[in-house]
């Protein structure tokens, strides 16, 4: 089975949401909500490709996805829902606007389009109290597009982005900021 414009994917380990981290032997559950995206998964395993498809993805490579791909939802009369990207079973449609990067086993990621994927710097210390986690509107370049990396902007390099433009994602147990490249201001 194959379809016309979209990637048939399943989620990552075959389930829709990361909620769970191990403490020792024992699996600790981190959240029961569906609604909080922070949990979905976004990672995805190609099944197929869309008909005529002739780009660099193929059968087996990883996608990272949108986080209302596999989400549930709760429909006006508090039934359970699953999203408009649901197919049957465990398979799920992926266009070309819900996702975001892949990668090919033992190669690094790949962004596409005009996204790319930023890592926050942790704060430096300063005789300013700074009370947050991480550097604001800073980082470090994890995943490169071919438009960044075609102006010299490369992997590793520190940046700085465009305020309210940090959507938060877990990539291989990093924090990554999605980033879309015009939104990359200067490297540092």
């Amino acid at each position: 089975m194959k379809s016309p414009y979209c990637f048939i994917v399943t989620p990552l380990n075959n389930t829709r949401y990361s909620n769970t981290t191990k403490v020792g032997d024992k699996e600790l559950v981190l959240n029961t909500s569906e609604e909080d995206f922070r949990f979905s998964e976004r990672q995805a395993v190609v099944q197929e490709t869309p008909l005529g498809y002739d780009g660099p993805i193929e059968v087996g490579d990883k996608l990272i996805v949108h986080h209302n791909v596999f989400k549930f939802y709760n429909d006006m009369k508090g039934r359970r829902q699953s999203g408009k990207s649901f197919l049957k079973d465990n398979t799920f449609l992926v266009d070309e606007e819900q996702y975001f990067a892949y990668k090919k086993e033992g190669e690094d990621w790949s962004a596409v389009d005009r996204y790319c994927f930023v890592s926050p710097l942790p704060k430096e210390d300063t005789y300013i109290y700074k009370p947050f986690t991480y550097e604001p509107l800073m980082g470090t370049m994890e995943i490169p597009n071919k438009a960044l990396l075609n102006e010299g902007v490369t992997k590793g390099m520190k940046v700085t982005f465009k305020p309210e433009s940090e959507y938060e994602f877990l990539v291989d147990g990093k924090l990554m900021y999605r980033q879309f490249d015009h939104k990359i201001v200067a490297t540092l």
